[in-house]
């Protein structure tokens, strides 16, 4: 947290351990005044680091609770991004790449199992959608564009489990699979790889062309 100003470093710490605070409860960590104080909360709710919320009272006037948000949870450390990679290396150093292997091809069919249900019905430009819908709400940042000749390019601006990607190629390998088997009559073109440098994964979903 240190890009925050101290006293921001110290409300996150104070809803971090408390959970929940009123201003009543805040203002017993602090010698400054209560106006530089709020002043500081609503500068870490404007950034999306806490809430408040609305506590209604049988008698007398509402009043508020402060806690974290997602976002403000994350400002303290964590192995969220590490600790998934360190476990497939140490059940490649177990079991063997293999081992590795049949784990992310089960994560791949399980997947392609959902995804398959969501789109199961629909014509080529809905289900093209439909998939940039759920793959967006992973985080991937999708962006959905159609040429001239009807094909269309899914782009992910971001991904994910890019962590583990770099190391474990077959995950991307999985990823154009999966393609391949939702849109099967479809030729899948995988043209760039966050994994490989580029500021985007991008997917070309060739329109089947009939006689």
């Amino acid at each position: 947290m240190e890009k925050l100003a101290k006293t921001k470093q110290k409300l996150l710490y104070l809803l971090k351990k408390e959970r929940e605070l009123t201003i009543d409860e805040i203002m017993v960590n602090f010698s400054i005044s209560e106006i530089a104080v709020r002043k500081h909360l609503r500068e870490l709710e404007r950034d999306q680091y806490i809430e408040k919320d609305s506590v209604k009272q049988k008698i007398g006037r509402p009043y508020y609770i402060f806690k974290l948000t997602k976002q403000g949870h994350q400002m303290f450390p964590n192995q969220q991004e590490q600790l998934p990679l360190e476990l497939l290396k140490d059940l490649e150093a177990i079991q063997g790449k293999e081992a590795v292997s049949q784990l992310l091809k089960q994560r791949m069919k399980r997947e392609r199992g959902y995804m398959e249900n969501e789109v199961a019905s629909g014509n080529f430009e809905e289900r093209i959608k439909r998939v940039a819908e759920i793959q967006d709400r992973k985080g991937c940042m999708v962006e959905v564009n159609e040429n001239d000749d009807g094909d269309y390019e899914i782009i992910h601006y971001n991904c994910p489990i890019a962590n583990i990607a770099t190391t474990y190629h077959e995950i991307c390998k999985n990823e154009k699979r999966m393609y391949k088997d939702i849109f099967p009559d479809n030729k899948v073109i995988s043209t760039s790889k966050i994994t490989n440098g580029d500021h985007c994964c991008k997917w070309v979903i060739k329109k089947q062309k009939y006689n």
